[in-house]
């Protein structure tokens, strides 16, 4: 079995955790600031901003503590790494979006039936200060690396809550000018549904990882045909493709080559192509030359007295002899 190894987990560094503390910094400051307004002026949209703020403040310090976990070097059974960490990070925050959006859609249902009074002037002026806020923690987390799916939750989260903050905006305007509050509601229930949009995009990427798919923008039936059609190769099975964890994909398959094929050579040939073609690094090939159909000759397992050993046979009581066409050794004595 050979293996090519070309480890590039493709998470985070030190420019992603300060990015992931600068957004958190951010985020936790202006979340304290718009409880207290949120509360003073009965705005479900502001209290539903700060309780997605708190979960972004929650997904940002799980990404900070996953991207610590994950840059720990493999030892002992966890031969991969601990890059995994990351995905579960992901996960959990896109878990806690579908939460947060569910619970957001039923209080927004309810007061649409009983719509308290709202504070417009102070939901405006918040929402204002929380898109200037929310533009410079998503500013920052962009220049993050987004391959890692860690680090593209966090920014979803963030992302959304600057979509939740431009309607919270509208809806505090219309108020002003209009008195009408169950704007502020149906705004609740806009952000709800990104929250959801991006809950189950999170989950779904995860999961494929977890369920070791094959990763996206990769195709196996693809992989496997450049395989078999490279000179001297007679067949490709047991063809495997996943991601061990955000920009790591791994490839295994055995190959079946013709005879007489220098196999080691074989190897990095294929190694080579799947990185060239397919950005593949880490690759496991088991090669093996193609063999011909066996001849098998049973043995009696005693032989009377005098009885000669059949021709190309074993001494008697030596069971069942196995041979192959190709195999030109002489038969033991």
């Amino acid at each position: 079995m050979a293996h090519e190894h070309g480890h590039s987990h493709g998470a985070g560094g030190v420019r992603d955790a300060r990015a992931l503390k600068i957004a958190l910094a951010l985020i936790v400051s202006f979340m304290l600031v718009e409880v207290v307004v949120g509360i003073i002026a009965s705005s479900l949209a502001l209290l539903s901003d700060a309780a997605h703020m708190l979960t972004d403040a929650a997904a940002l310090a799980l990404s900070l503590f996953a991207l610590r976990i994950a840059r720990r070097p493999a030892r002992g059974a966890m031969t991969y790494g601990f890059g995994r960490v990351e995905i579960l990070a992901a996960q959990a925050n896109g878990i806690t979006l579908l939460l947060l959006g569910t619970w957001i859609t039923y209080e927004a249902i309810t007061r649409l039936f009983d719509p308290p009074a709202v504070e417009g002037g102070l939901v405006l002026a918040i929402a204002l200060l929380g898109i200037v806020v929310n533009i410079a923690a998503t500013w920052v987390l962009a220049r993050a690396n987004r391959e890692s799916l860690n680090v593209e939750g966090s920014f979803k989260h963030i992302l959304t809550d600057l979509y939740a903050f431009i309607g919270t905006a509208i809806a505090g305007l219309i108020i002003v000018l209009t008195g009408f509050s169950r704007a502020d509601p149906i705004a609740s229930m806009v952000v709800a549904g990104l929250m959801l949009h991006a809950g189950y995009g999170l989950v779904k990427a995860s999961g494929r990882v977890f369920l070791e798919a094959a990763p996206e923008g990769f195709d196996p039936q693809q992989i496997g045909r450049t395989l078999a059609a490279h000179p001297g190769v007679v067949e490709v099975h047991d063809l495997h493709v996943w991601e061990v964890t955000s920009g790591f994909p791994a490839l295994s398959a055995h190959v079946v080559v013709r005879t007489g094929i220098d196999v080691h050579e074989l190897r990095m040939a294929l190694a080579e192509e799947l990185t060239e073609r397919f950005d593949l690094h880490h690759t496991t090939l088991q090669i093996d030359h193609e063999q011909g159909p066996l001849q098998i000759q049973v043995v009696p397992a005693a032989l009377a007295d005098g009885d000669a050993a059949p021709p190309g046979g074993r001494q008697a009581g030596e069971g069942v002899t196995v041979t192959s066409p190709s195999d030109s050794r002489a038969p033991e004595k």
